[in-house]
């Protein structure tokens, strides 16, 4: 029986998609600058490359991206250029952050059913309260539990502890529980690893090359699919 609906943050209850677009848009032309750079594909190549390599490992610090850039190539960093960098990354992601449509509605449904909660991974910093939900109070009041994956000691996903974490607040068993997330291999293999079931959020609004996998896991396109949980999870 499911007792608990947990959700992940950005692009599962908030679209920052063109925020993260924009923001990096700007990073990349702020290193070329700085980098002395004139060939802007070679670059985006190796940046690229290097993101990636920071995504697989989830860590999240444009901080640390850009070092590894400058790092890349054999430059010194100011460090206080990159932390106000990576400030202005994350204000222009926050800026273009917006609730999806139906998410408030279904958020309030679900409550009155099930314990809802949250996990998300920290942007980066190790300091507790610096997440963007904190800009969504509207949001915040619907969960039990939060979870900030990546602050203090806490991992961050896919990593098992934050899942198990909010489980043990919630005083319930990972079978119990139904992972909400956009990601496939933070959200998706994070709560099965842990025990979860998982349902992948393939928002319709959202742009983006989704990846092709062969596991069988409940796909939805909109949040309000959420309002049939039971049959959505008893069918897979």
């Amino acid at each position: 029986m499911l007792k608990a609906i947990i959700f992940d943050f950005g692009q599962t209850l908030v679209d920052s998609a063109n925020g993260f677009r924009k923001a990096e848009k700007e990073s990349q032309d702020k290193l070329l600058q700085h980098l002395g750079l004139s060939n802007r594909e070679d670059f985006l190549s190796i940046y690229r490359r290097l993101r990636q390599e920071f995504h697989d490992r989830s860590n999240f610090s444009r901080r640390s991206l850009f070092n590894e850039v400058y790092s890349y190539y054999c430059l010194a960093a100011d460090e206080k250029l990159l932390e106000q960098w990576e400030t202005e990354y994350w204000e222009t992601v926050k800026a273009h952050t917006r609730i999806f449509p139906e998410a408030e509605t279904v958020l309030a449904t679900l409550n009155a059913r099930y314990a809802v909660a949250l996990i998300t991974n920290t942007q980066g910093q190790k300091r507790s309260g610096t997440h963007r939900i904190t800009l969504f109070p509207e949001l915040e009041t619907f969960f039990k539990v939060i979870v900030v994956a990546g602050e203090g000691a806490i991992p961050a996903k896919p990593d098992p502890e934050p899942f198990h974490r909010c489980l043990i607040k919630l005083g319930i068993a990972p079978s119990e529980a139904v992972y909400v997330g956009d990601d496939w291999r933070i959200d998706i293999c994070g709560a099965r690893d842990a025990g979860l079931h998982a349902v992948w959020l393939k928002h319709h609004t959202v742009r983006r090359n989704w990846p092709i996998v062969e596991d069988a896991v409940p796909i939805i396109t909109n949040l309000n699919a959420l309002l049939e949980i039971d049959h959505l999870v008893s069918s897979f």
